[in-house]
């Protein structure tokens, strides 16, 4: 296939994509002491954007795409994956239950990399057919991830990442919205069954990061006051979810 400028304007919006998430480098103007009192807002608004996500975006989008029996087996195939993954990361790092990094960074990693590389193959696809929808779709992408990158960033320092290697890490997830656009460029026609199975897939491991690990680290908020924060940060999180995505139909 010959490229031609659109192939040009598509890596260079999935490149605008991946430096969102830098958005975390903000942090680095926080004492420690701050960060770490306002972590626990991050965790919670990070659990409601991976529920809202999941259940607001990829799996509505995954049954346009297949059959729901099929986009449903892929979403337990996810949480039971991701499931397994953290058994090992937590056996092969933690020992008498002390973990200096948490296994469900790692996990929220590999999560999120599948999450930018299906926003790659959307963003290639729609510049393949024009460059006004790709910049609309790609504007809709920026929207949605950067709500999610701010509580990946979160999640990351929580888990025991410094704020470098946060930032660094969660850069790395995201470059793979650029391997994911030249794929969606190159096969356009063909992304639909890729998608069809990394989407739900995605949706099952962000389902199982949320409700196996940040949610109880909510639990163990005793003090009232910021127990309801915490659950008003994790509502706000779902309803930006919503938010992005009737901004997207609008």
């Amino acid at each position: 296939m010959i490229l031609n400028v659109n192939f040009y304007w598509a890596v260079g919006a999935s490149i605008i994509v991946s430096l969102i998430s830098f958005v975390g480098i903000f942090s680095l103007l926080l004492t420690d002491q701050l960060l770490n009192r306002i972590l626990v807002f991050m965790i919670s608004f990070a659990a409601g954007a991976l529920i809202g996500g999941a259940f607001i975006h990829l799996i509505p989008e995954a049954l346009k795409q297949g059959g729901s029996e099929h986009v449903f087996l892929f979403v337990l195939l996810g949480f039971v994956l991701f499931f397994v993954l953290e058994r090992y990361l937590y056996w092969r790092h933690c020992h008498e239950d002390q973990c200096e990094i948490h296994a469900f960074t790692y996990l929220n990693l590999i999560g999120d990399g599948i999450h930018n590389f299906i926003d790659g193959l959307i963003i290639g696809a729609s510049f393949f057919v024009d460059i006004q929808l790709g910049i609309v779709t790609t504007t809709a992408i920026i929207l949605h991830e950067i709500p999610q990158e701010i509580g990946d960033f979160g999640i990351l320092v929580y888990g025991g990442f410094g704020k470098w290697k946060a930032l660094y890490c969660n850069f790395l997830s995201a470059v793979t919205a650029i391997f994911g656009t030249v794929v969606g460029y190159q096969y356009s026609g063909r992304t639909e069954n890729l998608a069809g199975f990394l989407l739900p897939f995605a949706a099952g491991g962000f389902i199982y990061i949320a409700s196996c690990d940040l949610i109880p680290e909510l639990h163990k908020q005793k003090d009232l006051r910021t127990a309801t924060l915490s659950i008003t940060f994790f509502l706000f999180g779902i309803l930006l979810m919503f938010a992005t995505k009737w901004c997207h139909h609008h």
